[in-house]
């Protein structure tokens, strides 16, 4: 029983030395395996240095951001007329004037005009500012938590 468990132990370490000697999967593709087929990859050194790196976008304000999924408020959905987006635009406004921190997202998405804020990455997160957005009334009572890409920001 005791030989049995050190061989599962080292069967494990070996495979685990193994997958991490192969992580380049671009050298692993084009590996002469006998009895499988051939795989060559003609592309620009470019892309083949991009492959396996941690790329992190840009965003428009030259920020490093990272996406991921998540959640922001909606705090205006209106339909596609030149007043739903003035609305959204005036929506956004009013709610960076209330909270300057969150950030506001003014987009249409066909066929209506959204106004959504804030990067949450947990639901409490954006249950606990939706409830502030809902104190203030006004136009700000028909609010709704949405899953979405979010921003995070890096630096």
């Amino acid at each position: 029983m005791k030989r049995l468990a050190l061989l599962l132990a080292a069967c494990f370490a070996a495979a685990a030395y193994a997958s991490a000697q192969s992580r380049d999967i671009l050298s692993s593709l084009q590996k002469n395996v006998p009895g499988q087929g051939k795989v060559t990859i003609h592309q620009d050194a470019r892309i083949a240095a991009l492959v396996g790196s941690d790329a992190v976008p840009v965003a428009a304000d030259g920020s490093r951001v990272l996406k991921k999924t998540g959640y922001r408020i909606q705090v205006y959905a209106g339909n596609n007329t030149r007043a739903a987006k003035n609305k959204a635009h005036e929506v956004g406004v009013h709610v960076k004037e209330l909270f300057p921190e969150l950030p506001v997202y003014t987009t249409f998405n066909p066929p209506r005009w959204l106004c959504r804020v804030g990067d949450f990455s947990t639901i409490e997160e954006a249950d606990a500012v939706m409830r502030q957005l809902r104190a203030v009334g006004g136009d700000l009572k028909a609010v709704s938590i949405v899953r979405e890409q979010i921003n995070i920001p890096l630096e």
